[in-house]
């Protein structure tokens, strides 16, 4: 079983804030892919340097289960590639992890 977090920015380069109903269509989005999933909704930080720029980002994390790796990467490969374009990210962070379940 692989478990998936997909890091997802709050705010558009510009600051201003990314609509409630983008991140409700990214959820819909993986609820229909992987029938499931867990949101992290209080804001986290995320910081990271380029050069010598620290960048810092407020997301939220959405993490999925999937027992189907190559489906799920194919998912989100794509996932990734729309909401780089659509919220107009150099990079989106998705975490792939295998897990166990009881």
């Amino acid at each position: 079983m692989k478990e998936y977090d997909i890091c997802v920015p709050l705010f558009f380069n510009d600051g201003s804030p990314i609509d409630a109903l983008e991140l409700q269509t990214i959820q819909k989005r993986l609820l229909a892919q992987f029938g499931g999933l867990t949101s992290f909704p209080q804001p986290n930080d995320g910081f990271w340097t380029m050069g010598n720029v620290m960048y810092r980002d407020a997301i939220v994390v959405y993490r999925v289960l999937a027992a189907d790796s190559e489906a799920s990467r194919r998912f989100l490969t794509q996932l990734k590639a729309d909401l780089k374009r659509e919220l107009q990210q150099q990079e989106i962070l998705i975490i792939e992890r295998d897990v166990d379940t009881l």
